[in-house]
């Protein structure tokens, strides 16, 4: 999946230090840096979440979905199904 920020101007695109990605209102614990991947799109990508409940996801079109913090609901961008790595990772 890919995540894609609203503003633009993304920058941990091309951030691969280890660590936690945290929503950026509430602190909640999202994403780690183990399940990031290099994509094409100008936004950070990740295959899973720290935990089931991490985000929250609701189809807005078909084979788009919105995704938020499953916390506090703040935006963090859209998971576009069939996109990312096929090989070797888990999708949820």
């Amino acid at each position: 999946m890919s995540f894609c920020s609203f503003f633009g101007g993304e920058v941990f695109k091309d951030h691969f230090k280890p660590g936690i990605y945290v929503c950026s209102k509430c602190d909640h614990r999202l994403f780690s840096s183990h399940s990031k991947y290099e994509h094409s799109s100008p936004w950070p990508a990740f295959t899973e979440t720290i935990q089931e409940d991490s985000v929250s996801k609701h189809e807005e079109r078909p084979g788009a979905y919105k995704v938020r913090c499953g916390k506090c609901g703040n935006g963090l961008g859209h998971e576009f199904v069939n996109d990312g790595p096929t090989k070797g990772l888990s999708r949820f």
